[in-house]
């Protein structure tokens, strides 16, 4: 794949999430020239898959709060499941968390 796997031209990956192909994109290209519109920036992520009826709307932030992490139940807990949509986007961003904003979280 080369060495624009992680940082193509474009703020476009296309994914295979669980065997079903899809594309994450941004609109604002500044993503990979500026580390520092990688502090909060929006993702959008489509299947084309029947259940899904438009494009999903995610938030990413890289910086979270270490002060947030007591309110919210710890990830690696027996009962808590990250979305692999989620896992994948933190292949590229480790630690984001991922606000789905109002979207029921899929994957």
């Amino acid at each position: 794949v080369g060495s624009a796997l992680k940082t193509p031209k474009f703020p476009i990956w296309l994914c295979s999430i669980n065997g079903t192909h899809s594309i994450l994109f941004s609109t604002n290209r500044l993503l990979l020239s500026d580390w520092k519109m990688e502090h909060v920036f929006h993702l959008y992520f489509y299947n084309g898959q029947r259940g899904q009826t438009r494009t999903a709307h995610l938030t990413i932030d890289t910086h979270s709060h270490h002060w947030e992490e007591g309110r919210c139940e710890d990830s690696s807990s027996p009962g808590k499941r990250s979305p692999s949509l989620e896992m994948a986007i933190r292949t590229k961003w480790p630690g984001a968390a991922v606000s789905w904003n109002g979207t029921d979280p899929f994957f």
